[in-house]
């Protein structure tokens, strides 16, 4: 069973015939719209302790040492979006969400409130750890809205537009950094006034979510839109137990482990440039504290129309196929890393038109591997299967661009963050056509 306060919403008696068409277009909108939000404010107080970064180490930390204190939000990130994801497949979507957001947004606040919490590295890692584990309550539920409120027909293009919630919610840090700057003329702001903005953020998704279509009087997805999976049946609506998701569904499809490896190295790029910007662009390229901000801006929101394409791409070109998109769209994202690192100082819009390519590029693989793990599975084990190949990006990816790249960069300078980086793309296509074959079989059957 699941946490008592998760249990998911009862199912509620079936509305009349004439009531049910309107319902459901109303409440797809609305719980559409409160997972968008919801995982946007998420993004609000994910990121923005690397924005404090430059300011900690003007105060003296190492960039290997605040990269220590930041792996503690991959490792609880990774850990807590597999285990917890099981949790969120036996859960209310709407309070499981609701309440990861609350207390990650409450965790920055303290963070930048209380000076105690940034007074030694120690005290920071276990702060973003515990981050870092409500972090992990934000993409199960929405995959488990997704898959619930949406059919397999439709699901690629609704993730690929729900998974813009990561630019907005990411752009949005950096412009909220320096207006806290200029509200309260203190670093520790860039900590806790996103974490202020994050409370109103959950709040709206409290009031938009709804758990499933069963707990609103309607019918199931697949029988409204009538698509219904070639493997579909009445049990797929039964909840699993814990068992039955990691055992019978997760551990044995082979095809979940070869996107879990590609994900590690598409994290290791995501965040080795997310992550390290700031200060690679005040360090390496010059760059001032509203220059940075506003690069991290166009990073993030350049992953919009860049992700949308690569849902279509997917859907449309590839005929559902993901491994042909991911391949070509992480190509090009090794020849706008070469760019960024190789571009000399002083060519600030090269600098931008590089990591506006790289974030344009970078968030269609992260969405297409989500979707191929949602696929993969039925409906009621979309979380945990989701959650491993989030354990495989955070665990190995992230982790390692916050560890790994602040140690080679102090020994190696930037070149070593690079070539690690550049090297991450091109393990990241090696793996992604591992499952080349076996998905066009899959599909075509041949």
């Amino acid at each position: 069973m699941s946490f008592k306060l998760f249990q998911p919403s009862p199912h509620k008696e079936l509305l009349p015939a004439n009531r049910i068409d309107p319902e459901y277009k109303k409440n797809r909108n609305k719980v559409f719209l409160g997972i968008f939000i919801g995982y946007a404010g998420y993004y609000l107080v994910r990121k923005n302790f690397t924005l404090a970064m430059p300011d900690l180490i003007a105060l003296g930390y190492s960039k290997a040492e605040l990269g220590i204190a930041l792996s503690g939000v991959s490792i609880a990130y990774g850990l807590s979006k597999f285990l917890m994801g099981n949790v969120s497949d036996r859960s209310n979507a709407r309070i499981f969400l609701t309440f990861g957001l609350i207390f990650s947004a409450f965790t920055m606040i303290f963070m930048g409130v209380v000076p105690f919490a940034t007074s030694s590295i120690t005290i920071m890692f276990i702060l973003l750890f515990i981050n870092g584990w409500f972090q992990g309550m934000g993409w199960p539920p929405c995959g488990r809205v997704v898959v619930h409120w949406y059919s397999v027909r439709e699901r690629g293009t609704m993730m690929s537009i729900w998974n813009v919630a990561h630019n907005v919610g990411g752009g949005l840090v950096g412009p909220i950094a320096i207006l806290a700057i200029e509200i309260f003329a203190d670093w520790h702001s860039k900590l806790y006034f996103p974490g202020l903005i994050a409370l109103v953020f959950a709040a709206l998704a409290y009031i938009l979510v709804r758990d499933t279509p069963q707990s609103c009087g309607l019918p199931p997805i697949e029988e409204y839109k009538n698509d219904y999976p070639k493997n579909y049946s009445a049990d797929h609506e039964k909840e699993l137990t814990a068992r039955e998701i990691f055992f019978k569904y997760v551990f044995n499809n082979r095809m979940l482990w070869y996107i879990a490896f590609a994900n590690a190295f598409v994290y290791l790029v995501r965040y080795g440039i997310l992550d390290w910007s700031p200060t690679f662009l005040k360090e390496a390229k010059g760059f001032s504290l509203n220059e940075s901000g506003w690069a991290y801006f166009l990073y993030e929101y350049a992953g919009i129309p860049g992700t949308l394409l690569c849902g279509v791409l997917s859907d449309k070109v590839f005929k559902g196929r993901r491994a042909p998109a991911i391949i070509i769209y992480m190509a090009l994202v090794t020849i706008a890393v070469l760019v960024y690192w190789k571009n000399p100082p002083g060519n600030v819009w090269i600098d931008n038109a590089a990591l506006i390519a790289i974030g344009f590029l970078i968030y269609g693989p992260v969405m297409l591997i989500g979707v191929q793990a949602l696929d993969l599975v039925p409906k009621k084990a979309a979380g945990t299967a989701a959650g491993l190949t989030g354990l495989f990006g955070y665990m190995g990816g992230a982790l390692f661009a916050n560890i790994a790249i602040g140690y080679v960069v102090d020994a190696w300078g930037w070149d070593g963050g690079f070539k690690v980086i550049v090297a991450a793309c091109l393990l990241s296509i090696v793996f992604t056509a591992f499952t080349w074959n076996r998905e066009k079989r899959s599909l075509t059957g041949h």
